[in-house]
């Protein structure tokens, strides 16, 4: 099978993304497909083995190179497109909706789905009609200082800072006193521009959101399964951007140490989350178990890290699946579910 992984792209996520794409790629020429691997940023073809020289920082790179991507040829041939890219066009429905417009079967969720679940104030909403907690929030608009907030409404002190429509806690700041507010929200409202240097992003919205005390939850969901929850205990006390992707900086437990009454209720919410949203194939939510017992949804990634010790291989792995049956998988979901929305059969 022919395979177009898109991978890089000009997010903030960038240097993650090309991680996942390396590892998805080396996945599929594993099983035997045929890969080609594009850098979203420009549309260019990296030839095999050479996606570890593609890591240009963002902002060497041409503005609106993404644009590429809607050059026919460019995905021309491929079967499936493996969506690697995490942040801005590659996860906001952006992409989406260009393949599609070119009838290209790709992994993940749909353009609905990926817009909702990247805008956190609009998915908080919907996660609250269904009867998900989650934490308190306010958003500011492009601009606003906050200057007027009242932080008593949200639990005041210590609060979560963080851009409205961000991955990978790029911008977040935990604020625990009023004279670090301005300084936390300037960097929320600017993180996206200053990660990728386009002029063009601008000031964007910002969520200000009741800090949970408690324990680090995610949980994968593959298809209509929700695997083994995972715990995450950073070292510094926040899962930032730092201790995300720096080795050594957090430690994991999969599958974590919970009651499995609570174990059973996180991965119901996770389920529950990705199905108000319509997530397809693979999405993780995110989550923090509160000191009272109630399990706060966080948000949810509808294109999570793919690299080999990202959080969902790590659970694929404590349900029984390798890395490289969880790219197959997949790819199985993606066609799946582009035959079920054709209304052909799914054996055909």
């Amino acid at each position: 099978m022919k395979i177009a992984v898109l991978m890089g792209g000009r997010s903030s996520e960038r240097e993650i993304s090309l991680r996942t794409g390396r590892g998805v790629a080396q996945a599929l020429r594993n099983l035997g497909h045929d890969v080609a691997a594009i850098d979203a940023a420009n549309g260019r073809l990296l030839p095999a083995g050479e996606e570890e020289r593609a890591a240009l920082p963002a902002e060497s790179l041409e503005p609106a190179g993404e644009a590429a991507l809607a050059r026919p040829e460019t995905l021309a041939g491929s079967d499936v497109v493996f969506i690697a890219l995490h942040g801005a066009a590659g996860e906001n429905g952006t992409l989406q909706a260009l393949l599609d417009l070119a009838g290209k079967t790709y992994t993940g969720s749909g353009m609905l789905a990926s817009a909702l679940a990247m805008n956190k104030a609009v998915s908080k909403r919907l996660f609250l009609q269904a009867g998900i907690p989650t934490p308190r929030w306010t958003l500011l608009s492009p601009g606003e200082s906050g200057a007027t907030l009242e932080t008593a409404e949200l639990g005041g002190f210590p609060l979560v800072v963080k851009p409205n429509e961000e991955g990978s806690s790029v911008g977040l700041t935990i604020v625990r006193e009023a004279a670090a507010l301005p300084a936390a929200i300037k960097l929320a409202a600017t993180a996206p521009l200053h990660a990728t240097g386009d002029s063009a992003h601008g000031m964007g919205e910002v969520l200000i959101e009741e800090f949970i005390e408690g324990r680090e939850l995610t949980v994968a969901v593959l298809g209509d399964r929700a695997l083994p929850v995972v715990e995450i205990q950073p070292k510094s006390g926040l899962y930032d951007y730092e201790s995300k992707y720096t080795a050594g900086r957090s430690e994991y437990f999969c599958p974590a140490d919970l009651p499995e009454a609570v174990a059973v209720r996180v991965r119901d919410l996770g389920l529950e989350a990705a199905r108000v949203l319509g997530c397809r194939g693979v999405s993780r939510a995110d989550f923090r178990l509160a000191r009272d017992g109630v399990i706060h949804c966080l948000e949810v990634n509808t294109v999570p890290g793919m690299t080999p010790t990202s959080l969902v291989p790590m659970a694929a792995r404590a349900a029984g699946l390798s890395y490289d049956q969880l790219v197959q998988k997949m790819i199985d979901l993606a066609i799946e579910d582009a035959r079920r929305r054709s209304g052909q059969p799914l054996g055909a």
